[in-house]
């Protein structure tokens, strides 16, 4: 028999972005976990996806640089910082909406973010942060969209180190 989400100390994740389907799933975590999310902060993740530019292998190391291992140069660049920014504060404004949420209902929840793929950033976070139970909301991606790029709730199936749960929006 598998182990029980239940007791004290054990955590769940609520990975959310703009989207209706992870507010969905955020109040679906309050109105049916709710002996479960009182007896330990209720985590709530978001992830800021790592900036595109046309710069090969750019990674952001802060909001006004960049380093690309290719040539070792640091770029800079006004444009980079200012979209970068644009989308933390955006983030935030989404956690800070979800904090609320949750503070309404009476739980007391945590904010975590990261820079990174979405789907390997919520699977660190849950090892990092010893979470038993993530839940997700079911984006309805097309079919075409999930052939070729993969669904984020199959990817955190496959390879976070706990249970996960995806909620389904009702049409």
């Amino acid at each position: 028999m598998g182990e029980k989400i239940q007791g004290p100390r054990k955590k769940v994740m609520v990975a959310i972005d703009e989207s209706e389907h992870s507010y969905y799933a955020l109040m679906w975590v309050l109105n049916n976990l709710k002996e479960l999310i009182t007896t330990a902060p209720l985590v709530i993740f978001a992830a800021l996806p790592t900036p595109t530019f046309n710069y090969p292998h750019a990674v952001p190391l802060g909001f006004s640089r960049l380093y690309c291992p290719v040539s070792t140069n640091m770029m800079t660049g006004p444009e980079m910082s200012t979209s970068v920014q644009v989308q933390y504060k955006i983030l935030l404004g989404i956690l800070e909406k979800a904090k609320t949420i949750c503070s309404s209902r009476g739980v007391n929840a945590e904010t975590i973010t990261e820079i990174g793929d979405p789907k390997e950033v919520i699977c660190k976070a849950v090892q990092e942060h010893s979470i038993n139970l993530l839940v997700m909301g079911n984006h309805t991606d097309g079919v075409l969209k999930r052939v070729f790029s993969g669904s984020m709730s199959n990817y955190c199936l496959n390879h976070a180190n706990c249970a996960v749960l995806t909620v389904k929006k009702p049409e």
